[in-house]
């Protein structure tokens, strides 16, 4: 979208402006306020109006100072599509996630493909029991020599390859685990932390019921976005580490919502 509004623009009609505006979110990722005002030449109040009628539309997603692009109704990627995205801010995610760990004790690893960047960068010298529902993590780790691995049972998600189901969800509910780092498929301040599957959103319940330190990893791409199931909210989780894409209002409202927020 151009900085200069063209004539046309100035004289845009709201059903107009709002497909200016959705196409800039698709396309940028992001929109703010005080932009869109400038580039369709209205003022701010008419673009908060505008992306309030949107939201009720469900064609954008509000979040402090603008608007995210709703994700696409599409299939959920598999582990094999998801590893190549994103590939540098998860392996800052994982590096920091690691100052996380107890010296000794237990430590959940969700599946995903955040989580298993963490797998992948536990030191040797490691003397920790890890439970996880990754068949790829689990795969990892079984060589190592200073782990303790449990792997939770169930039926195996061909998609993300989690076990999922009563088996696992049961299996949690009689554990304690010290530090549980969990992926997400969406996180926000309204409707907090969710994944498109009912199945492994019961186990990741169970995750964050467990633990006495649930801790969400996720790039910040996540960030408002809301998929079908809801498994925590906000306050439930004591950190998310994301990486420095993440907003500064989405982050201090997130924080401000009882949950502390780290950027790498």
């Amino acid at each position: 979208m151009s900085s200069n509004p063209s004539h046309a623009t100035r004289t845009l009609y709201a059903p107009q402006r709002h497909d200016a505006i959705v196409n800039a979110a698709q396309r940028e990722g992001r929109v703010e306020v005080n932009s869109l005002a400038d580039q369709l030449a209205v003022t701010p109040e008419t673009i908060r109006r505008d992306l309030a009628a949107l939201e009720r539309l469900g064609r954008i997603r509000r979040v402090h100072g603008g608007a995210l692009p709703v994700a696409e109704l599409e299939q959920e990627p598999t582990v094999v599509d998801r590893l190549g995205q994103h590939v540098e801010a998860k392996e800052r995610i994982a590096t920091r996630a690691l100052r996380e760990l107890p010296a000794q004790g237990t430590v959940l690893l969700d599946s995903g493909t955040t989580t298993l960047a963490i797998a992948k960068a536990l030191p040797t010298s490691s003397e920790l029991t890890v439970v996880t529902n990754s068949v790829a993590i689990a795969a990892v780790l079984v060589d190592h020599p200073q782990l303790t691995v449990h792997m939770l049972g169930g039926a195996i998600r061909q998609r993300t390859g989690a076990c999922v189901g009563q088996w696992a969800s049961d299996a949690l509910e009689w554990m304690v685990i010290d530090v549980a780092f969990i992926g997400v498929n969406g996180f926000s301040l309204r409707r907090g932390m969710t994944t498109p599957d009912e199945g492994e959103a019961t186990v990741k319940r169970a995750m964050v019921h467990s633990a006495r330190r649930p801790i969400v990893v996720a790039d910040s791409s996540k960030a408002g976005q809301e998929r079908l199931h809801r498994f925590a909210e906000v306050e439930e989780i004591a950190m998310l580490i994301t990486d420095d894409g993440l907003d500064d209002e989405t982050t201090r409202a997130l924080d401000a919502a009882g949950m502390e927020v780290i950027r790498t």
